[in-house]
């Protein structure tokens, strides 16, 4: 397990902990935070709500897993500035995916943000998922309690004026 941290921090990830699935909160009070759609994927991605699944749906598919890595990074940017912002998340899920590819390991990726592999989601136009298997949805999505999980992982989650840290996960058994 402790080569998975160090892969992480090798390939450029801030900070890297493993946790138990277990000892992660979920509070669906999260979910309406994804129904004001200010990322502009909800109803119009397959990973996001109302289409990725229920709370309770997105809770045990991470529970299904016992173990997660939870990856940071940590980016000097203006947190208002949404184009720096998207193109951020958009750095940390690629870094992500290739770590996950890394490892070589199967198991479920939680995104910094909705999934973004096509531009714009086969659901648009009525299509099936076009890679199902690397689809990911993003933290809000599973209803995650983000800043209870960065504290649980030693890792800080209001890190000052224009430092904005992403998360990402990796589940695996």
């Amino acid at each position: 397990m402790e080569q998975l941290l160090d892969m992480a921090l090798e390939m450029g990830f801030a900070n890297a902990a493993l946790i138990d699935t277990k000892d992660i909160v979920f509070n669906p009070a999260f979910r309406p935070l994804c129904e004001e759609n200010l990322c502009g994927k909800y109803g119009v991605n397959y990973a996001c709500p109302p289409d990725c699944g229920t709370t309770e749906q997105m809770k045990e598919k991470i529970l299904k897993w016992s173990k997660a890595i939870v990856l940071q990074t940590l980016w000097d940017i203006d947190p208002l500035d949404g184009s720096l912002t998207k193109s951020a998340k958009g750095k940390h899920n690629k870094l992500t995916r290739q770590f996950i590819e890394q490892t070589q390991k199967t198991g479920l990726m939680v995104g910094a943000s909705g999934c973004s592999l096509c531009n714009p989601c086969a659901i648009t136009s009525g299509e099936p998922c076009r890679f199902p298997n690397l689809q990911f949805s993003c933290m809000s999505a599973y209803c995650i309690f983000v800043k209870d999980l960065a504290d649980k992982c030693g890792m800080e989650y209001d890190c000052g004026p224009n430092l904005v840290p992403f998360f990402s996960m990796f589940c695996f058994s």
